[in-house]
């Protein structure tokens, strides 16, 4: 008992482990998920409907969207913004891990009458033959990633935008990180069930690394036949930083903004988006 405690506690190396598919296509978690991006009030697995409203009508204006542009969205989830990319006159693609996500997405273009591309990968493997005047990357996903992965995908960004083409992103700050502490958490049915549907007790461990400004949330879920560990890692950006990835990936241009609804930077906010040109 003493080792099997001494494990979940246990601090990993960042990014040591990465557990994206138990969090994104777990048949159980899946469902709990799309709760969260479907419930228009809190900034979960999305923002509130509100804000997402206000954002796609400024990327939409702000793109020229309208105008048959082809857009990408990584990590589309349930289609809250490819939806309303769509229906501006947009030829839209979204891509997402979770086939939960997708099926209601294809359910809702089917609803609306909008022909839009979905497609249900790792957008880390997704590849294709379309090249793109916008790719989004909504709700600070960009900061799941590895900095390994982070290169791979801005490497594959590069290659699927046209040229002159745009990312529209969002990350978490140093301020955010800046606010941060550890902690330990233990319930039975941590955070009301969502972990599976069975009985289970849960411990949650929030590890801080000041280098190079990682957080870690360490999900251990111990069922009746099974234990499971999920690793749900942020790492938090300065602009220079973020600037500097883009950089060495072939990314010149880059604008500075508050979010992704196209409010203006703030040192101090927990979050800012980037724009950066092809």
């Amino acid at each position: 008992m003493f080792k099997e405690f001494k494990d979940i506690n246990s601090r990993p190396l960042p990014f040591e482990f990465y557990t994206a598919s138990d969090l994104w296509a777990d048949e159980h978690i899946a469902k709990q998920m799309l709760k969260y991006h479907l419930n228009p009030d809190i900034d979960a697995a999305s923002r509130n409907t509100k804000f997402i409203t206000e954002s796609s009508e400024w990327i939409i204006d702000r793109f020229g969207l309208a105008d048959d542009k082809k857009v990408a969205d990584f990590g589309c989830g349930p289609g809250l913004y490819t939806t309303a990319f769509a229906q501006s006159g947009a030829d839209v693609t979204g891509i997402d891990f979770s086939a939960n996500s997708i099926a209601y997405a294809h359910k809702q273009a089917e609803l609306y009458g909008h022909d839009i591309e979905y497609i249900n990968t790792n957008y880390l493997d997704f590849s294709t033959a379309k090249r793109f005047d916008l790719i989004t990357m909504i709700m600070c996903d960009f900061c799941a990633l590895s900095p390994a992965q982070r290169k791979v995908m801005l490497q594959k960004f590069h290659t699927l935008l046209k040229l002159g083409g745009s990312i529209l992103l969002d990350v978490y700050s140093l301020s955010a990180f800046s606010n941060l502490s550890e902690k330990n958490v233990f319930e039975p049915m941590l955070m009301n069930g969502f972990w599976s549907s069975e009985e289970y007790f849960g411990f949650m461990n929030t590890f801080k690394y000041e280098q190079p400004k990682v957080m870690l949330d360490k999900y251990t879920i111990i069922e009746k036949d099974r234990t499971r560990t999920i690793y749900n890692w942020l790492q938090y950006f300065s602009p220079e930083d973020l600037e500097a990835e883009f950089a060495l990936c072939g990314f010149n241009k880059v604008e500075l903004l508050g979010n992704v609804a196209g409010s203006k930077y703030q040192n101090e906010s927990n979050e800012f988006a980037l724009i950066a040109h092809k």
